[in-house]
This record gives C-alpha cells, sequence and structure tokens, in this order.
C-alpha cells in the first residue's frame, strides 16, 4: 500500500461556546495528530486548514459567523473525495461525525487511533 491522504476530524468548534483560543487549542490538537499521520509515513490533511483560509478571502470576520459556516463543512466534503481515509479523533463533534459518514458512503476506511494506521509499503 502506498501513502494515504489521511483527514483528521474531530472537534474544533464544539463545547468551546465560540471562544477562538479554545477552538485555536482543538486545532493544535488535530496537528498534533496529523504529525504523527505525517511520520507513520501519510499524508494529512485537516479541513480548516482550507475552510479558514477561503472563508477569511470571502469576507469571514470570526469562525462560526456566516461566512465562515458557508465554507466548514463543504470543503470537509470536498476533500473526503480526494481523500483514502478518515482519522476520527475522541470528543464530541457534529462535523467529525458528518465527516465519518461521509467516508462510510464513499467507502472510505475509518479509524479511530493511530495504532489502527497501516504504514505504507515500497
Amino acid at each position: 500500500m502506498k501513502s494515504m491522504i489521511i483527514l483528521i476530524a474531530g472537534p474544533v468548534r464544539s463545547g468551546t461556546n465560540g471562544d477562538e483560543q479554545l477552538m485555536h487549542a482543538n486545532l493544535a490538537r488535530m496537528e498534533q495528530a496529523a504529525l504523527s499521520v505525517y511520520e507513520k509515513g501519510h499524508i494529512p490533511m485537516i479541513g480548516e486548514w482550507v475552510a479558514f483560509p477561503l472563508s477569511a478571502a470571502a469576507g469571514s470576520r470570526k469562525i462560526g459567523d456566516e461566512i465562515s459556516e458557508a465554507f466548514l463543512y463543504p470543503v470537509a466534503h470536498r476533500l473526503l473525495t480526494r481523500c483514502d481515509a478518515v482519522l476520527r479523533l475522541e470528543g464530541a463533534s457534529n462535523g467529525a461525525d458528518n465527516d465519518v459518514r461521509v467516508a462510510n458512503a464513499l467507502g472510505l476506511p475509518v479509524y479511530y487511533s493511530h495504532d489502527e494506521i497501516p504504514a505504507p509499503h515500497g
């Protein structure tokens, strides 16, 4: 198996009551998981890496405003059509749960821990 593009799905806004510091702390947790995916030999992807700059370019003033909402879930769904798998991190998250549903519909494997992800060969 060659290296996979793996979408990291987990809580970013859930449980933060709109506190951007807490959202950035959640994103940092996802980025640590992305680093472990990269170190295992795969290509990590986080939807917010694409959605946040796009929504800012479209005029979003803060995470969770109407403009950013128009990008967050649609970006993840488009990315999933190009990904090979999903790593679902622990924690309540409607968005991450939806990513898992989309991945299942696309026939993509969903991993729930770093240890479940197979190492690439060759």
